[in-house]
């Protein structure tokens, strides 16, 4: 019987989060209420808040989402920026613009959400942060680049990489994919690869 209530438990919750997902993606994080959320997941705002405390709370778990979402990403950038070669992050690059249909309604909400509200802002910020202290640590790691500047580097790279996948999430491609990765690959080699020859 508890894991009968605990199975239910995990399917209302995640309800409520794909539902709201689902809302932020038609009406904007800050066109959807609590109880907009509650009402289309067919349930009330009390079992709302049994579950989350507000509706940062919630946007706070679907960043969590997202965030495992793009371990894999993450995982292999270190690598990547460590290996240093025009190959390797250029096939990184391609295959994490892959992974952005299934993360779009997650990125979209988590910006609007960000704009209006400061603890999913710092939230945002951090994880983009963590990024940056990641490509920083594995120019250290293979010893290119002056110290000063591998922070700057990976803060611009990743910079460029956020832009364009927003871009792309708003208004799909302005130009060639290949176009668009290829130009991004060389900005990446030129910031974190291994020089040339």
């Amino acid at each position: 019987m508890a894991q009968l209530r605990a199975a239910q438990k995990q399917m209302t919750r995640r309800l409520l989060l794909s539902t709201a997902l689902e809302l932020f993606g038609k009406y904007g994080y800050t066109g959807t209420t609590v109880d907009d959320i509650a009402r289309a997941a067919g349930t009330t705002r009390v079992t709302f808040y049994a579950y989350f405390p507000s509706r940062t709370a919630l946007m706070t778990a679907l960043c969590g989402e997202l965030a495992e979402l793009t371990a894999e990403d993450t995982e292999g950038l270190v690598d990547v920026v460590r290996e240093g070669g025009r190959d390797g992050i250029g096939a990184w690059l391609a295959a994490t613009a892959e992974r952005w249909p299934g993360i779009r309604p997650y990125v979209l909400a988590a910006e609007e959400a960000a704009a209006v509200d400061a603890e999913v802002r710092e939230l945002v910020e951090g994880l983009f942060d963590g990024l940056v202290a990641d490509v920083r640590a594995a120019l250290d790691g293979a010893g290119r680049f002056d110290p000063g500047s591998r922070h700057m580097r990976g803060f611009l790279a990743l910079a460029q990489l956020d832009g364009l996948a927003r871009q792309w999430m708003r208004h799909g491609w302005r130009s060639e994919p290949e176009t668009a990765l290829g130009l991004l690959t060389d900005s990446w080699v030129q910031l974190l690869g291994r020089p040339a020859g």
